[in-house]
């Protein structure tokens, strides 16, 4: 993944989509977390993992009210991209958000609604 090249795409997006696309990433990452569960309710398996997505979801969740109350001050594009995609010392980690960002991306992508209708 080149992570100038995802700065660049999420850049140009308008901020519906930019918060849009972020939505779809907490949502992945939320699926990443099952993984930490025990086999009942009181029990994690792995509470390192549970809480680094859980710090990256709040993050997330943060910047998202930020982009859609256009709020000048936010991080830029360039901050938070590197924040998710730049190389980690924990590989399992940077894998997960790696994947959960391939996956939102897939979902953004399958609902592009961006589209536009030639004339008859």
């Amino acid at each position: 993944m080149n992570l100038q090249s995802e700065i660049e795409y999420f850049s140009e997006l308008e901020p519906a989509g930019q918060a849009r696309l972020l939505a779809l990433l907490v949502h992945e990452l939320s699926i990443e977390a099952r993984t930490t569960y025990g086999s009942n309710a009181e029990q994690v398996q792995d509470g390192a993992r549970l809480r680094f997505v859980n710090e990256m979801n709040s993050r997330l969740a943060r910047y998202i009210e930020l982009v859609l109350v256009d709020e000048p001050n936010r991080p830029g594009a360039d901050v938070l991209l590197r924040m998710l995609l730049a190389p980690r010392a924990d590989k399992a980690a940077e894998r997960l958000v790696v994947s959960a960002y391939r996956r939102a991306l897939q979902g953004f992508d399958q609902h592009d609604a961006t589209v536009t209708m030639e004339p008859r």
